[in-house]
């Protein structure tokens, strides 16, 4: 499990279906947390980069595997690695793992945008930290 950030969470009832498993769509909020996280970690605070660059992030595409299910009360370690920093997007390989075992797997596309939504750079400096930060680009 090769990373460039990890998070842990814990499955909550919330989190679960009616069969005590998670629900499929939370593992896109499981894998939004963890990137919010990681950009923490990179001191990039998303209010600031709205407030001085005019710059937002939004999610343009996720494709996802579904492996092995994730049980109330697991704990579940969330993997965010870079694909590739293009000029406006930034393409994410995240995992969801409970112990050795591969829940989960997507690939999630992000754009940037300004205020009005329209597509713009990523800023120099929160690129270069994300690169800085990365195993491969």
């Amino acid at each position: 499990m090769s990373a460039d950030f990890i998070w842990n969470v814990r499955v909550y009832y919330e989190d679960t279906d009616a069969g005590g498993i998670v629900y499929y769509a939370n593992y896109l909020k499981f894998f939004e947390r963890a990137r919010t996280e990681w950009l923490r970690a990179l001191h990039v605070n998303q209010h600031n980069l709205l407030a001085e660059h005019d710059t937002l992030f939004v999610v343009k595409s996720v494709s996802a595997e579904y492996h092995a299910p994730a049980k109330l009360d697991d704990e579940l370690k969330l993997t965010v690695s870079i694909e590739k920093i293009g000029r406006a997007s930034i393409v994410f390989q995240q995992e969801a793992w409970r112990g050795e075992t591969l829940l989960n797997t997507a690939r999630v596309k992000v754009g940037c945008v300004d205020s009005a939504l329209r597509p713009r750079a990523v800023p120099a400096i929160v690129a270069d930290k994300m690169r800085h930060t990365t195993k491969t680009d």
